[in-house]
């Protein structure tokens, strides 16, 4: 079980540095994605100020294995190493931990079981970011057979990671998917993550068709759907890709007037044609691919649940496999976990404008939260007035809250020179298109990591 050190990816330092930063990169990636966060950080801190290990053991299809599995894999490299400082004279005294994409909720996981082994009482948790992360998951809050069948494919194609993305798990003896699990106030992941000093998140507002904006952002509403009806607030430094985080957004008081309906119609009749080649390509790779898809996705889950079996007879897990959940609400949270999920459904694209999905939250988290120390909090505010709630499930709605309640300083993101801004935003590969990622990199460097 144990990983030797040629297994993980790290920044060579020369052993002076008291602070270790963990990268952990997302879902059918490697340790290559996070290169340019790596060397930015690098750049900025150098080796005598701070380790930096970039975590490898869920490298590639190995995401497949569940973010506990992952989570796991990736506690037991930080552990390894930092007993590797201790034996060296050169103990670790700050910890931070950054996630992109998936690997963002393998860190929350992570922490939760640095936590539960009492590494937070000798090193100070310091910063916690996401990049990209989908902390609710991935169900599509839309309505429609289309959105159906993507909730009900994309979960079975995944294996132990696809059913958790899509919330349909049940996790351990909880009768709750982890994600639900990870957020609850009385679980040692919040514990974990209320103790980091800074806790920040970054969000594409646009084109992230990996991980939605409502999701990564933490939110119960959307309000960039339409960005012609919206105006966007930037921070000057970081303009225009970084929106101000204390008033990001608003709608604009008056719509621009229509053009003249042959005007619309003469516009979208030529946007029309011009997409007609795109169409008929799509149209004939679409069920080639799909097949392709479902093949590689059966293949991917056999070899996957295989893994996951060895990893849970492998030696060394008896240290990880500790009580999720603290005080006495265990129970209490089963079986209300179990009616949330009879009662969830997904039927509309928004909730009716008279619901509010914050109804009794304080009193609810209260009485969740039991002994958690209050925290001073300063939140994103996302206006929920002025838009519209989405469909969420009433396990999503609860995660919101209590991650909410724990507090992460939001910066929303506005990349516009490439569609994949799910890459573009930590630059996973050097090409020009992926420039503003570079600027989302400097202002977490400036901004959001303290050394």
């Amino acid at each position: 079980m144990s990983m030797a050190r040629s297994q993980r990816t790290s920044i060579d330092s020369n052993g002076r540095a008291d602070h270790l930063c963990v990268l952990v990169h997302g879902l059918w990636g490697n340790p290559s994605h996070l290169d340019y966060l790596a060397k930015s950080l690098r750049g900025k801190h150098p080796e005598d100020k701070l380790n930096i290990l970039v975590a490898k053991s869920n490298s590639g299809s190995y995401t497949y294995d569940g973010i506990e599995t992952g989570g796991e894999r990736v506690t037991q490299e930080i552990e390894e190493l930092l007993e590797e400082l201790i034996q060296a004279g050169t103990p670790a005294a700050k910890l931070s931990i950054v996630g992109y994409s998936l690997g963002g909720l393998i860190a929350r996981y992570a922490i939760g079981l640095l936590y539960s082994k009492g590494w937070f009482e000798k090193i100070k948790p310091i910063n916690f970011t996401t990049f990209a992360s989908p902390h609710l998951g991935v169900r599509t809050p839309l309505r429609g057979y289309h959105s159906r069948l993507w909730n009900a494919f994309g979960s079975r194609t995944l294996s132990a990671s696809g059913r958790q993305l899509f919330t349909i798990d049940t996790f351990r003896d909880t009768n709750r998917p982890i994600l639900s699990v990870l957020a609850d106030p009385t679980s040692i992941f919040i514990r974990a993550l209320s103790l980091f000093k800074n806790r920040s998140l970054y969000a594409n507002i646009i084109n992230d068709r990996s991980a939605p904006y409502y999701t990564t952002a933490i939110a119960s509403t959307d309000p960039f759907v339409d960005l012609d009806a919206v105006e966007i607030r930037t921070l000057k430094s970081y303009s225009p890709t970084i929106l101000d985080p204390d008033n990001p957004v608003s709608p604009k008081s008056a719509r621009e007037p229509l053009q003249p309906f042959y005007t619309r119609l003469s516009s979208s009749g030529q946007s029309l044609l011009t997409r007609i080649p795109l169409y008929t390509a799509l149209i004939a790779l679409i069920p080639v691919a799909t097949v392709a898809w479902t093949i590689n996705s059966g293949i991917q889950s056999f070899r996957s649940n295989k893994r996951i079996q060895l990893h849970e007879q492998g030696k060394g897990l008896d240290g990880y496999r500790i009580p999720l959940l603290m005080g006495g609400n265990s129970a209490r949270s089963a079986v209300s976990g179990a009616f949330r999920r009879v009662n969830s459904a997904q039927g509309q694209d928004y909730l009716p404008e008279s619901q509010d999905d914050d109804s009794d939250s304080d009193s609810a988290n209260d009485n969740a939260t039991g002994d958690l120390p209050k925290l001073e909090l300063k939140r994103t505010s996302s206006r929920k007035a002025d838009f519209p709630t989405l469909a969420l499930s009433d396990e999503q709605f609860e995660m919101i809250r209590n991650l909410d309640n724990v507090g992460f300083r939001k910066y929303l993101v506005h990349i516009q020179n490439h569609g994949h801004t799910h890459a573009a935003i930590v630059v996973r590969m050097q090409k020009p298109g992926f420039d503003e990622g570079k600027v989302v990199v400097r202002h977490w460097l400036n901004e959001a990591f303290e050394l």
